[in-house]
């Protein structure tokens, strides 16, 4: 089975849009885009600041487009059936691709979405990340620094959110007791945290007055936040909700993706982190991101050829 991976925040680029730019099949998604967020994007990236694009609004809208985006390129290529997930905000795509909402319906609730975070967190929100300590020693160093895990990767990657200055009190003292890498990430709101507490209950209510039904035939949703199946529309929104204020365990995920026996991955972006960590934690399935392929054409090819 094929499974496919919608990416989240903090790997935009320049040429992010390179192999859907030209594409018909990508207009009107781009369309929508450029209605929300005043400019096309495919201009944005190449034009904006990094500040500009890393603005939590601007950089969630931008990466549900990414994946929607290359998803609409692909769409006739792809198997009857088909698991697909996402990773915090890719989960937005996620359900679009599952048949729930129209693209700009995802793109419309992608905006509720992170206006309903904005204001919830306020400013100096930020998420970190360390590599390479146990789950035992970084929640040591969060509580001491008033952060939390906000997301567990597999291979000891956990995400850290809190105030920026706290984040990066974890990260300097993850540094010093070991940790392979710490830094922070171009998130500059505490996602999955508690910070966000307020933004539930307003996206809640925006989600449900959009969602009636499940996954089509042929699509089976995983919730990003723990691999369950997404089954029932009215309970699943609910959690995707809040998913903006609890933890991210996609650990589990992956997990759950193997023993539903997927044997292929595409990580349909932005980026190519989700099928680094997928090859990684799952090294008898064959993950490709799909900024490795050179063409939409190569993308198809592969996808068709399994």
């Amino acid at each position: 089975m094929l499974a496919l991976l919608c990416g989240g925040q903090g790997l935009l680029s320049a040429d992010m849009f390179n192999h859907v730019a030209d594409r018909p099949e990508a207009a009107t998604i781009f369309g929508e885009a450029a209605r929300l967020l005043g400019e096309d994007p495919r201009r944005l990236v190449q034009s904006a600041t990094s500040d500009l694009l890393t603005t939590n609004r601007t950089s969630q809208i931008l990466s549900v487009t990414a994946a929607l985006t290359l998803h609409a390129c692909i769409q006739d290529a792809l198997p009857e059936q088909l698991a697909v997930t996402g990773y915090s905000v890719g989960e937005m795509a996620a359900w679009s691709i599952a048949g729930i909402w129209t693209a700009a319906t995802a793109l419309r609730l992608t905006d509720e979405r992170a206006r309903a975070m904005d204001v919830a967190g306020g400013v100096g929100g930020r998420l970190g990340y360390v590599r390479g300590l146990r789950r035992p020693a970084i929640e040591r160093l969060t509580e001491c620094h008033h952060c939390v895990i906000a997301i567990t990767n597999p291979g000891d990657l956990f995400v850290i959110g809190g105030h920026e200055p706290d984040v990066i009190a974890v990260c300097a003292a993850a540094l010093a007791a070991g940790a392979v890498r710490a830094d922070l990430l171009a998130v500059k709101i505490a996602s999955h945290t508690s910070h966000l507490a307020t933004a539930v209950a307003p996206l809640r209510a925006a989600l449900a007055a959009e969602t009636s039904a499940g996954p089509v035939t042929g699509r089976l949703l995983l919730a990003g936040g723990d691999g369950e199946r997404v089954v029932e529309a009215a309970t699943a929104a609910a959690k995707l909700a809040a998913q903006v204020a609890t933890p991210i365990d996609w650990a589990t995920t992956l997990e759950v993706l193997s023993e539903l026996g997927v044997d292929r991955a595409l990580d349909l972006g932005p980026g190519h982190a989700l099928a680094e960590m997928a090859r990684a934690e799952l090294p008898k399935v064959q993950c490709y991101a799909a900024d490795a392929f050179h063409t939409i054409a190569g993308i198809r090819n592969w996808l068709t050829s399994g």
